[in-house]
């Protein structure tokens, strides 16, 4: 009677105590040394940042930022009819034009601080004109 030999390979080394022999699955995930950024899907829920409410966002989505843009263009086009025009009135200008431009949900603020940033020079202008000094007073 012929007695059975062992089938794997005699050259290779014995696995070490403790680890995984080499024919075993390895779990999901990335490859060791791999970021987390590599991954064509973005991070998964596992990687995302928590707080104590739940999951939170990494960056504040550009929406947010040109609504914030358009009230901000809003606002500094009102104070400029009042004061600072030659400074307010263009920045209302840009800041409209960049919250117009980056699709806000706010589109008629955006438009307001728009026509209020060209109404300030046109103020200015006004000013100028009439009597030709930068400085106005109202009475």
């Amino acid at each position: 009677m012929r007695t059975a030999t062992p089938t794997h390979d005699r050259t290779a080394p014995a696995p070490e105590a403790g680890t995984a022999p080499e024919s075993a699955p390895r779990p999901a995930g990335p490859a060791v040394g791999a970021s987390a950024s590599a991954s064509a899907d973005g991070p998964t829920a596992a990687e995302a940042p928590r707080t104590a409410d739940g999951p939170r966002a990494t960056a504040a989505p550009a929406t947010r930022t040109a609504d914030d843009m358009a009230v901000a263009s809003f606002v500094l086009g009102l104070v400029g009819l009042l004061v600072f025009n030659l400074v307010l009135g263009p920045c209302a200008l840009v800041l409209g034009g960049l919250a117009l431009a980056r699709r806000t949900g706010r589109r008629g603020r955006a438009l307001l601080g728009t026509a209020l940033g060209a109404a300030d020079l046109v103020v200015l202008a006004t000013v100028l004109t009439a009597d030709g000094s930068v400085v106005w007073n109202i009475g």
